[in-house]
């Protein structure tokens, strides 16, 4: 593609995002399926340049005053993420005269939300609650995530699936704390590899992984994931339960719910029964009271933890969202909650760094249902689960992930035992 055809779509892709009305991965991917004929490369010009706009956006609106012409096409030049020469190829020579004369902007002098390039709401809260531990969170939040890789255990184990990796010259290693993890350097083409085409592995956090391990699900249980969404954390309960018992996804998007079946089918499972609802309060949920054994609640969020792979959410929430948040997930907790029998377990988690997602509201639930709910330390859990390193994922009785400290996304647990 000419330089010029490839910055004009950059600058129309990143005019389509920044209108923030979708989220973004979902506004790239409808971009190129229509623009079927992108190559590889040109796909991940355009979308890796999409997303450094998202992660510094403040940064490069502020050094793009100084320029002429559509602002998305100076956002664009500012942030571009393909080869420099084909760049230049596309620019008049004073607009190359503006992007060396911006380049020699010293930007670690510049203000502190130049720097941070996060809404100046969620800056404060991340900045009273860390510390100096501020700056290492806002650099690991703006660098990009790897990948990560659930090894499927009803098929595979995972010295065999790093086997079958490094036979095609793909390097991998195992995740520190997910006894079913590994991390793949680079981006391979994951769906034309046998492994996966046969369900050997998932795309998975290890964050993720985590709290699915923290379920403890076990062979011929009743189990609920409650927010199921796309079932990444369905099938890891499902292959930790060995295709035995019943395991229910509910949700209430079937859209989500339908993106889960291709994935169901290379899994193998067969125990997993997706089930759409209406809300936490359906009648679905209701005949199931007081019968299961493990109970997920992954519950909706800010999904501020994963700003690494979605940095357009911290311009998309707010504390008016968040708040509204809040009483969704107070909701869908207590419903969940009476499902679980005698001696089952509930897991509320959550994607946020937020307090007021995660430890306030399991605190407030701790509170009011203690007569019938006991808090679990979540290391007692991870234990259980064998999570290496398990005393460096917590604080307090909760487990806490953060994206400087452990290289996941943000992640927040808490886990209760039914009386």
């Amino acid at each position: 593609m000419h330089p010029n055809a490839l910055l004009e779509l950059s600058t129309e892709l990143i005019h389509r995002v920044l209108q923030l009305q979708h989220p973004a991965d979902g506004v790239v991917s409808d971009f190129f399926r229509q623009h079927r004929t992108l190559g590889s490369r040109e796909r991940h010009t355009l979308a890796e340049t999409t997303y450094a706009v998202l992660r510094q956006r403040p940064l490069y609106q502020h050094l793009a005053q100084s320029g002429k012409g559509e602002m998305e096409r100076r956002l664009a030049v500012l942030a571009w993420q393909g080869n420099e020469g084909f760049l230049r190829a596309a620019l008049s020579e004073t607009e190359q005269q503006w992007l060396a004369q911006v380049s020699t902007v010293d930007r670690a002098a510049l203000p502190e939300k130049l720097r941070h390039n996060l809404p100046e709401w969620l800056a404060e809260i991340l900045q009273a609650a860390h510390g100096d531990e501020f700056w290492p969170l806002v650099e690991a939040m703006n660098s990009g995530a790897g990948l990560d890789l659930r090894v499927n255990t009803f098929k595979a184990k995972r010295d065999d699936v790093h086997a079958a990796f490094k036979a095609e010259g793909i390097e991998a290693v195992p995740t520190p704390y997910s006894p079913l993890g590994l991390r793949v350097q680079g981006k391979p083409a994951l769906h034309k590899l046998d492994v996966f085409m046969r369900g050997d592995v998932e795309v998975q956090d290890e964050g993720s992984q985590l709290l699915a391990l923290m379920v403890g699900a076990k062979r011929g249980e009743m189990v609920a994931d409650f927010c199921a969404g796309a079932g990444g954390k369905t099938l890891a309960l499902g292959a930790e339960m060995r295709n035995t018992g019943r395991l229910y996804a509910f949700d209430t998007s079937g859209h989500r719910l339908a993106s889960l079946k291709p994935r169901l089918a290379r899994s193998g499972l067969s125990n997993v029964y997706p089930a759409q609802i209406a809300h936490e309060r359906d009648e679905r949920i209701k005949r199931l009271a007081g019968k299961l054994d493990r109970v997920l609640v992954d519950a909706p969020c800010s999904g501020l933890g994963t700003l690494r792979r979605n940095p357009d959410l911290k311009w998309r929430q707010s504390p008016q969202s968040v708040e509204e948040l809040r009483v969704k997930q107070t909701a869908i907790l207590a419903s969940a909650a009476r499902l679980l029998k005698p001696g089952g377990r509930l897991v509320y988690a959550t994607c946020s760094l937020l307090d007021a997602e995660n430890e306030e509201i399991a605190q407030a639930f701790t509170v009011e249902r203690e007569r019938d709910f006991k808090v679990m330390p979540a290391l007692e859990a991870l234990d259980r689960a064998h999570v290496a390193q398990a005393s460096t994922l917590v604080r307090g009785d909760f487990l806490r992930l953060w994206p400087h400290r452990h290289g996941t996304d943000g992640f927040f647990a808490a886990v209760w035992e039914r009386r």
